[in-house]
């Protein structure tokens, strides 16, 4: 998720293991463990898109990864303190458990974590919270706040952080079983219209009551939405064509097949002009519920070929003008609170 969730949890994590000892200095070490997991993209300029695409979320959000530098990281932080405070095991302790929480939450969101990396580049995806979203965040984050400005021997300081994890947690079941309802829908209603589908998925916007779909089917994605707090009988179903064959002259590069995975094979792709246009499908449109316009994509890249055109050499992804882009994000999360609330027209 973002990085004022993941420091929330990383010090809230740190909070609940040494907070009574140590005060504020375990929720401060929480929250810097809770961080080095995101630290994979400072690499970004220095490889290419593709490369940074598919690392992101890979060795520093593994297993591997926090049961190796916990140790490290803890052994690091006693020695700062020169053993005044808190043990080796404890900090130790603590380094790993607000590294290891990091990658979890990240498990369910729809970009995927690399959990088992380097053994596995299976992506763990449980697709039921936005990479952004207050709904779970907000609530967190002012029991932590709270906690922290009271006494660290106040039982009550031990009451609120434990409240926050409490609630974080209880929030986050409330997410799966949205998606369970979302999928519940999404599935009777393409099963009354006759789709043969070949395989769907959902994803959550903000505030997890809107709801989206891809589902497969054998030359397009029939793309929908549905809100927890609608009915099933306002989704409207939009076609997407596959275009597969805009990439028959193509060899079956390696990048193809790293995008494929990328996109857990959502994905369509456009001809503008003489470029090539990929676009991965998993985070909706822009312009949400449209089924007049053509669609907006929201991540999409440009496939660099060589001259003889039959190979990509490069990725590079599409990057609107910023007052463009301002004024259609505006108007997609109104879009989005108006569709949330129900109101699919």
């Amino acid at each position: 998720m973002d990085s004022l969730t993941q420091i929330v949890l990383g010090a809230a994590v740190g909070e609940a293991i040494m907070g009574k000892k140590v005060g504020n200095k375990a929720a401060l070490w929480g929250a810097i463990a809770g961080t080095i997991p995101d630290l994979d993209v400072l690499t970004k300029p220095f490889v290419s898109e593709l490369t940074s695409l598919v690392a992101h979320r890979a060795l520093t959000h593994s297993i591997l990864f926090s049961v190796l530098l916990a140790p490290l990281l803890g052994w690091v932080i006693h020695k700062i303190y020169k053993e005044q405070q808190g043990t080796l095991k404890e900090w130790q302790k603590l380094a790993f458990w607000s590294l290891i929480t990091h990658p979890l939450l990240d498990c369910f969101t729809s970009w995927g974590t690399q959990l088992f990396y380097p053994f596995s580049n299976y992506r763990v995806a449980f697709n039921t919270i936005s990479v952004v979203d207050p709904i779970y965040t907000v609530p967190f984050a002012i029991c932590l706040v709270v906690a922290l400005f009271l006494k660290r021997e106040s039982k009550n300081r031990q009451i609120w952080n434990i409240t926050g994890l409490v609630l974080s947690s209880a929030i986050m079941a409330f997410t799966c079983i949205n998606k369970l309802s979302a999928n519940t829908a999404f599935t009777q209603t393409l099963r009354k219209q006759g789709s043969s589908v070949m395989r769907y998925s959902t994803y959550p916007m903000p505030l997890n009551l809107l709801w989206y779909v891809v589902a497969e089917e054998e030359n397009g994605y029939q793309i929908g939405y549905y809100s927890v707090l609608g009915e099933m009988k306002d989704i409207k179903y939009q076609y997407i064509p596959k275009n597969r064959f805009l990439l028959d002259t193509l060899e079956n590069t390696e990048t193809l097949k790293k995008l494929d995975w990328f996109s857990s094979q959502y994905w369509t792709i456009e001809k503008q002009g003489d470029s090539l246009v990929w676009h991965d499908l998993r985070f909706g449109l822009m312009n949400l519920n449209d089924v007049t316009q053509k669609p907006e994509y929201t991540f999409n890249y440009y496939l660099k070929t060589n001259a003889k055109r039959d190979n990509i050499t490069e990725i590079v992804q599409m990057q609107p003008p910023w007052d463009k882009m301002k004024g259609k994000l505006g108007a997609a999360l109104s879009k989005i609170w108006d569709m949330s609330m129900g109101r699919m027209n």
